[in-house]
């Protein structure tokens, strides 16, 4: 089960979320549901999901203060909101708008399927959304409809488009390999996004899924990626610094290509099962129903919307959301486990729970 911790405090006054290990949280992402209109295999089952209430979720101005405080307390230089699925949330513009009112200067940005972006991505770049990650695994119909076991692949497409003309720059794709499913469309995938002007990231599959089928020896490894990614494509790495992004981006040209002439685009790949990237994390992580995560793989958590609904200050919220963080373990939800460790104790909550 997951553990939800007492409330540790710690004075406001470093003004910055450290932990132990000398890492400083300075990326917000706040869920704001877990419901999702797709059922991925590798985040949700296809049917018995138990949803939280709408009295158990965030509302709209919870969602807008939680933001607040970690950009103008915390110095959080990137508020992004996942889900589940975001766009579920009919008042999803009324919360970009009221961070946005706060905080003009700050980037705030969605993690979507796309379905429905088409149709509100006007009102929601008009409430101050700045950037879009759309999740798309493949471009092959019937091997998209097996992935998400829904027939929705055009509706995606639409969104993606629509995120193009709306003039968000630049607009990722998310995908993740299965093996047997989609693992051999990589490059296809690639190609496509670039002639569209699209930014690809490969993400490896985490062992969050809700069917709990993860294994080790199934993963499709960014090493992988990159090796059926250069059978078609040259690929250079980006002499941008990483610094504590999460993917580690490659510009990709022709086959054959000299590296003196302009990329195609670039790509990245997010290795975070064998290329770990933990000791440069600058994520925290709230949940739909208002749980500090400091870490993606945490099996505790530490609740702070009964805190703000206890009449609290954002001085006394901000004191416990610092000390939860101060509590962040060293990798996957552990200071001494890896992944690859028999000890390794999976979380409750699934990818849809959690928030992306």
């Amino acid at each position: 089960m997951t553990t939800v911790l007492p409330t540790p405090v710690v004075p406001v006054a470093s003004r910055e979320l450290s932990d132990r290990w000398g890492r400083v949280a300075d990326d917000l992402r706040i869920s704001l549901i877990d419901k999702c209109n797709l059922r991925c295999t590798y985040c949700m089952p296809e049917d018995g999901m138990v949803w939280l209430k709408r009295n158990q979720l965030l509302t709209a101005a919870e969602a807008v203060r939680i933001a607040d405080i970690g950009v103008r307390i915390f110095g959080v230089r990137d508020v992004r909101f996942t889900g589940g699925e975001p766009l579920v949330r009919h008042d999803l513009a009324e919360i970009i708008a009221g961070v946005r009112g706060l905080h003009p200067e700050v980037p705030i940005s969605i993690t979507t399927n796309g379905i429905g972006l088409d149709r509100r991505i006007t009102t929601l770049v008009d409430a101050g959304l700045t950037r879009v990650n759309v999740s798309l695994d493949t471009v092959d119909r019937r091997a998209f409809a097996d992935l998400t076991r829904r027939d929705r692949l055009p509706e995606v497409i639409r969104g993606l488009a629509a995120a193009k003309d709306a003039g968000l720059d630049p607009v990722k794709v998310n995908a993740v390999l299965m093996r047997g499913v989609n693992d051999q469309g990589a490059a296809d995938l690639l190609a496509w996004c670039l002639e569209r002007g699209y930014q690809l990231r490969f993400i490896e599959q985490m062992p969050l899924d809700a069917d709990r089928t993860w294994a080790r020896r199934n993963l499709v490894s960014g090493a992988e990626v990159r090796d059926r990614l250069s059978e078609r494509f040259d690929l250079t790495p980006d002499p941008v610094p990483r610094g504590s992004a999460p993917a580690a981006l490659w510009e990709v040209r022709p086959k054959g290509a000299s590296a003196r002439d302009t990329p195609l685009g670039k790509v990245g790949v997010i290795a975070s099962v064998t290329e770990s990237f933990c000791a440069a994390c600058s994520r925290t992580r709230i949940t739909a129903d208002g749980k500090v995560r400091s870490c993606l793989f945490s099996r505790e958590e530490t609740d702070l919307l009964a805190l703000l609904r206890s009449g609290a200050s954002d001085e006394q919220v901000a004191g416990v959301w610092a000390g939860a963080m101060r509590l962040k373990p060293r990798a996957y939800g552990s200071d001494a486990v890896t992944l690859n460790d028999p000890e390794y104790v999976r979380p409750d909550r699934t990818m849809s729970a959690i928030g992306g």
